[in-house]
């Protein structure tokens, strides 16, 4: 056989990397502004197990027509025994994504980190207005009439936190059992319970336990503490953690009433109560 080419001057050959590139088996599919970046963030800790892609690839809802041998192509490789994860939070709220997820593997796991809406819904607000500063008012966005109460389900910060009504989705094709909720309330308060019970999940050994974080008053919300790759510790970007936009008390509590019969619905049917209320 022909020598292979030389490589050029000044470089050195790289370490082949082991693994093949896989579909992922699992997937953290939602929810925007739940904490979906700090569920794969610590995911991605986890030294033997698992494999994270750290972009979202936004394939089952944007990307679809390139063909799943594109998306296998973003994955990073893994061995055999290892998980391959992905995250793209819009996925929850795709009308096609849980049939195009079937399609691909009927065993996908799925996880959903969710949040109280109300919160949620001005979190997501924030980070627009960060983004374009001449938008309308929150209230402006939130209510087809405010006077009646009528909130409007169809700007997008409002309608992604009617849990129960895209879970329906979901459930046509997937089985609760292979659904996960993640509390983003806890990922705060109890980062290592939380990111135990998503390790218990996957099946996979509980490696990342209290001992991986501390609790960073500047931001407001625990991170990683350095690993053993890295010598510095790792906090969730500068859009992560920004001072939310202050709303007026009595436009909370009008949200609070419009999600409360979707929340108990949703605890209902995953068999969680979120305490929101």
């Amino acid at each position: 056989p022909a020598e292979p080419p030389a490589p050029p001057a000044g470089s050195a050959p790289g370490p082949a990397r082991p693994g093949t590139k896989r579909l992922p088996r699992a997937i953290v599919v939602g929810v925007k502004k739940g904490g979906t970046r700090a569920v794969l963030e610590v995911i991605r800790v986890h030294p033997d197990d698992v494999r994270a892609l750290g972009t979202e690839p936004h394939f089952f809802d944007r990307n679809y027509h390139r063909g799943l041998e594109w998306y296998r192509s973003l994955m990073p490789r893994t061995l055999d025994s290892q998980i391959t994860v992905e995250k793209t939070p819009s996925y929850f709220v795709t009308k096609e994504a849980p049939r195009r997820i079937f399609n691909m593997s009927r065993d996908t796991k799925l996880i959903v980190v969710v949040r109280n809406p109300v919160t949620r819904a001005i979190s997501d607000y924030t980070q627009t207005l960060s983004k374009k500063p001449d938008i309308p008012t929150f209230e402006g966005l939130t209510f087809r009439n405010r006077s009646l109460g009528l909130v409007d389900t169809s700007w997008n910060a409002i309608r992604i936190g009617m849990y129960a009504v895209h879970l329906e989705s979901w459930l046509q094709y997937f089985p609760l059992s292979q659904i996960h909720f993640v509390s983003g309330e806890k990922l705060i308060t109890d980062p290592a319970g939380e990111m135990g019970k998503v390790q218990d999940f996957l099946g996979i050994k509980r490696v990342i336990t209290d001992k991986h974080f501390y609790f960073n008053k500047t931001k407001g919300f625990p991170c990683l503490k350095k690993s053993e790759s890295s010598g510095l510790p790792r906090c969730l970007g500068k859009s992560k953690g920004r001072t939310h936009v202050q709303i007026d008390p009595e436009v909370i509590e009008q949200l609070r009433d419009f999600y409360r019969p979707y929340n108990i619905k949703f605890y209902e049917t995953v068999g969680q109560d979120f305490r929101w209320e």
